[in-house]
């Protein structure tokens, strides 16, 4: 017979140790899907080296989104008129820093239009352009949705951008985004979601290690 004097055996927690699985199983998940995601965005950056390598030329794509087939592809339009500039800072070719000129144009009577780095500056104020051919890199364009707006499907489809191969006069060739810019920092989250999983349940067993401790 067991002394009552004694104290009764602590037992494992059994609510406890069902939520902390379950977290942990959730950690374990995310991280096998940014392995997913990882072998996507590898895959999605060997097509824009491909689409690099390629010299004909496309059709600029009118509306948003832009399919991955045409980014980084060659193309032209026709500006019939700046209506908007937009300065951002950035870089030419060359490296050098100052702030490129991209104009929102108008293609017609009606639509989206379309947006043309026409070049790199060092001033703020923009080009005395009114407009004409441009020939230049579709790239996605500066205003691209954030993270939170993907994940709760709220992004509008971001626009492209033509970075022009020759610039206006005045201005200098800008840098042409590389498909090597593109992030790919799935694999670090990944890893990061398998150490919160294993230093969650290691801390766990050890809180309840020491309080089964007599």
């Amino acid at each position: 017979m067991t002394d009552p004097a004694l104290p009764s055996p602590r037992r494992w927690p059994i609510v406890p140790t069902i939520l902390v699985l379950a977290a942990v199983a959730v950690m374990i998940a995310l991280g096998v899907w940014q392995l997913q995601r990882k072998a996507d965005k590898e895959a999605l950056i060997a097509l824009y080296a491909r689409n690099m390598a390629m010299s004909s030329l496309v059709t600029y794509p009118e509306l948003p989104p832009v399919p991955d087939a045409m980014l980084y592809r060659k193309s032209s339009v026709v500006c019939l008129e700046p209506v908007r500039w937009d300065p951002r800072s950035g870089t030419d070719r060359k490296g050098g820093k100052g702030f490129r000129m991209i104009a929102d144009c108008r293609t017609g009577a009606e639509g989206p239009g379309v947006l043309v780095d026409v070049g790199t500056g060092d001033g703020f104020a923009p080009p005395e352009w009114t407009g004409g051919i441009v020939q230049g890199t579709i790239v996605p364009g500066p205003e691209q949705p954030s993270m939170m707006a993907r994940v709760t499907n709220k992004a509008a489809p971001a626009r492209a951008m033509l970075v022009a191969d020759t610039p206006v006069a005045g201005l200098r060739p800008s840098a042409v985004p590389s498909a090597d810019d593109t992030p790919n920092n799935h694999l670090a989250y990944a890893v990061q979601w398998f150490l919160f999983a294993a230093a969650a349940l290691v801390i766990y067993i050890l809180a309840v290690r020491r309080r089964l401790r007599p």
